[in-house]
């Protein structure tokens, strides 16, 4: 199965992914290294990933986007009322995506973001924990609670990342924050599977 990845940071939604051949797109070189080292097999793009998705969509068997979801988040919000932060513009990229992929994907694909402080333009398929996702199969809700975890040495106390042997301008925290907890991205890997064997039967 050819994925794309895009927005990939350190891949903690592609983690516990099995039998893909993925292209992973992150705009950032340092975090594109790192993402890397962790998945020497896979194809790793650095690239503005809004403009890939829409030159590449035609070549994959399934997609999954994450785009930035700081300008969507009731923290960044309430943070920026309180004076901590300067109010910014949500960023429409995830509402462009997710109208584009619904109307012109013709593969599987998946979206996925923060509960926005807003009410959604368009609503989600189902929500997860903290997650929002929009997809075009069945996902069925689960009870679910993030298990990765961080603190401010970089790594994660469950072992799916460990930042401590690398001297990055990022705070090592927030991108462990940041990425999806891979039990969650195997979960919703394994409906799409689900859902693409129960179509060849």
């Amino acid at each position: 199965m050819k994925v794309l990845n895009l927005y990939a940071g350190l891949g903690g939604n592609r983690k516990l992914w099995d039998g893909v051949e993925v292209t992973a797109v992150e705009i950032n070189p340092e975090i594109a290294n790192v993402y890397q080292d962790f998945f020497p097999g896979d194809n790793v793009v650095v690239d503005d990933a809004h403009l890939y998705l829409l030159n590449h969509y035609s070549e994959f068997d399934f997609m999954w986007s994450t785009p930035p979801c700081q300008s969507q988040s009731k923290v960044r919000m309430m943070a920026s009322k309180s004076g901590s932060y300067p109010p910014i513009f949500p960023d429409m990229k995830l509402w462009e995506e997710i109208l584009f992929l619904k109307y012109f994907a013709k593969c599987k694909f998946v979206v996925e973001n923060v509960k926005p402080y807003y009410t959604p333009f368009v609503e989600p398929n189902v929500v997860l924990h903290r997650h929002y996702f929009w997809a075009n199969f069945e996902i069925p809700y689960i009870k679910f609670n993030d298990k990765l975890t961080h603190n401010e040495r970089g790594t994660s106390h469950k072992g799916a990342f460990d930042l401590r042997g690398y001297e990055l301008r990022h705070r090592k925290d927030q991108l462990i924050r940041n990425s999806l907890d891979p039990l969650l991205g195997k979960y919703i890997f394994e409906q799409l599977v689900k859902e693409l064997k129960d179509m060849i039967k």
